[in-house]
């Protein structure tokens, strides 16, 4: 859970309205210790809202777009987002379960990459990196 974080102040820093569907989906997607998928958002939000699915696929679009969440791919499955790094998310690998699909966060020290020697080398524009360990998690093993 994200104690740190002041959402709306998030949202004003990227140009963004603050409105209070844009606030619960920030909120749930940082309050959370794992990736969400969409569905997940939605139902979350669901419980104490009256928003609709299209709404938070639209919003989690914009947050993506303005570099707020971060959208994983699980190749196949859903995708799944999480905070975007920022002071208080450091950048870290995660690790998807091939058998259950789900994504979680490991520790952003669990494995060290240097990746400087491609920022200055690759001639295009790198807009993020993204290292994911695939296995089969403790749950599915049992």
């Amino acid at each position: 859970m994200c104690h740190q974080c002041n959402y709306e102040e998030m949202l004003l820093s990227s140009d963004l309205e603050v409105t209070e569907n844009r606030l619960h989906v920030l909120e749930v997607i940082g309050n959370n210790s794992f990736p969400l998928s969409a569905g997940d958002v939605f139902q979350t939000l669901k419980r104490n809202s009256s928003i609709n699915k299209v709404t938070v696929y639209r919003i989690l679009e914009l947050l993506v777009d303005h570099n707020l969440v971060v959208c994983l791919n699980s190749f196949g499955k859903s995708a799944y987002y999480g905070m975007a790094p920022n002071d208080n998310h450091l950048p870290h690998p995660h690790f998807f379960c091939k058998k259950c699909g789900r994504i979680d966060c490991l520790n952003p020290n669990s494995l060290n990459v240097d990746s400087s020697s491609l920022w200055k080398t690759f001639p295009g524009q790198i807009d993020g990196i993204e290292i994911r360990v695939d296995g089969i998690c403790k749950d599915c093993i049992k």
